[in-house]
This record gives C-alpha cells, structure tokens and sequence, in this order.
C-alpha cells in the first residue's frame, strides 16, 4: 500500500481533554482511536500532549490503544502554578513536514483552538484536509476556525459512542 493512502490525525490532547470536560462528560480514549479509523480511516493518531510525570500509567494506555504520543515539555506558572504545555507549534510544524514529505493522503485535526486557522487554509490549498474535529460546542469552536469553511464535525454529537461511561479512577481519562 503507498503510504500515502491513509490518513492522519493530529490531536491537540489539553484542548481536547479540556473541550470534552466543559461538556461535562469524559472521553473514552480507546474507543475514540477506533472511531477515528472507522470514521476516517485514520492509520496514525498523534496525541500531542504536555509531558507530566505522574500520568505515566494514562500514557502507557493511551500508546496501548493506538496513539502515538507527541510531548512537549512543560512550564510551572509562578503564581498560579499551573501547567503550561501549549502544543500548537509542535502540531504546525508536524503537520507542515508531513504535508511536505507526503506521508498522508488527508489530515484530521482535533481541536477548537483558532490558532490552527491558518494551517487548515494551508491544509485546504493543498487538498490535503478531511475535516476539523471539535471538542467544543459550535458556540464554542472558534469562529477563526469557522471562518476557513473547513468542514468541522463537533464531538459531542458522537457523545453516545465516545463517552467513557466507567466513574472509577483506573478509567477516568
């Protein structure tokens, strides 16, 4: 098979996690990598995602069910001690070199983020596009995203097949 048959999914996972938890429910990991190949026929998944020690465990299972991990090393807010691992450019430049190198035939990005508008209009001069996927309401996604006509496909509409319905904390994430 030429490997540019299959498509690729880059996933910005903090706005991913965070989109899906303002939703009030929580993600099942496992069957969203297996959605993505049914629905879009996605060979790799790359999960971007700040790099934290103590989820080692979360990481092994995301790598289990099929993810390729991308981490990005991340910063401690002085004053708010929050963690900061903002992945945007890490994506960009991924997707830009993949685009480049042709290693795909269409692209999905996860995110509700506008900061990834300019690379969606790149990603549709070159045909090389599928659709965004949101973790956020319409209300939410952003309206930079809107703007590129981008076909963009909102989650929580496949609440009913991607919802992690365990409560215990083994599978939470």
């Amino acid at each position: 098979m030429d490997k540019t048959e299959r498509n690729v999914a880059y996933i910005d996972g903090a706005n991913l996690y965070k989109g899906i938890e303002d939703l009030g429910w929580k993600m099942d990991y496992k069957r969203l990598r297996i959605w993505l190949t049914e629905k879009y026929d996605v060979e790799h998944a790359y999960l971007f995602l700040g790099l934290i020690p103590k989820y080692k465990d979360l990481y092994t299972e995301l790598q289990d069910a099929g993810y390729k991990l991308i981490f990005k090393e991340v910063t401690y807010d002085k004053i708010s001690k929050k963690v900061k691992g903002n992945c945007d450019a890490d994506i960009v430049v991924r997707v830009m070199k993949d685009t480049y190198e042709n290693t795909f035939k269409k692209a999905i990005l996860v995110s509700s983020d506008g900061d990834y508008a300019s690379l969606i209009s790149f990603l549709m001069e070159k045909s090389k596009l599928e659709v965004i996927l949101s973790p956020s309401t319409s209300e939410k996604c952003s309206v930079l995203l809107k703007r590129t006509d981008a076909k963009i496909a909102y989650l929580d509409h496949q609440k009913s097949i991607l919802e992690n319905r365990y409560r215990d904390k083994n599978h939470s994430h």
